[in-house]
């Protein structure tokens, strides 16, 4: 698990540092003082994204590693929405991770079936294996963004051991 300088991300001081400047060049306070909460919540789903998807590729590099043979092993990809979308695939499945919204993340689970002579005319054919569940933020004291799982908060290596034993129990041929 990817262990972060709990001030690695500055954009909060920065946006201070900022805000500060601006009541010194004017006459009005801001009581704000340059929160914008929209803001915060839109860095916060990117970084927390970011976070399980390095999480995620450890488990999965973990478990390609013990795996003895290069059939059924896991592969993660990129997917366009946003830099911190991704996806786990392996035999024909895939578990989707991306943004829906600021402070809200979707899980999906596909099954692309492959036809054993592929039809030109014929569209892959994708099975949903699972319902879209969704990460929601939400907010703590002092402007702390939390994350929680049908209003329930969550250690993240938890979520990540629940999701990839779904995902190997359901791709396994």
């Amino acid at each position: 698990m990817m262990e972060t300088n709990r001030y690695e991300n500055k954009t909060w001081i920065r946006e201070l540092v900022s805000a500060d400047e601006q009541i010194e060049k004017s006459v009005m306070i801001d009581m704000n003082l340059g929160l914008d909460t929209q803001r915060i919540l839109v860095n916060e789903t990117i970084a927390y994204l970011l976070r399980l998807k390095g999480d995620f590729a450890e488990a999965s590099a973990s478990f390609n590693e013990l795996k003895p043979t290069a059939l059924g092993r896991i592969k993660i990809y990129g997917i366009a929405k946003t830099h911190a979308d991704f996806m786990l695939f392996r035999n024909g499945y895939k578990m989707i991770f991306s943004i829906k919204n600021a402070g809200l993340i979707s899980i999906r689970f596909h099954y692309v079936g492959n036809l054993a002579i592929p039809q030109p005319q014929q569209k892959e054919n994708v099975t949903i294996v699972m319902d879209e569940q969704l990460i929601e933020a939400k907010w703590g004291a002092f402007e702390e963004v939390l994350w929680t799982y049908k209003g329930q908060g969550f250690k993240p290596e938890y979520l990540v051991r629940h999701y990839m034993t779904v995902f190997i129990k359901e791709s396994s041929r």
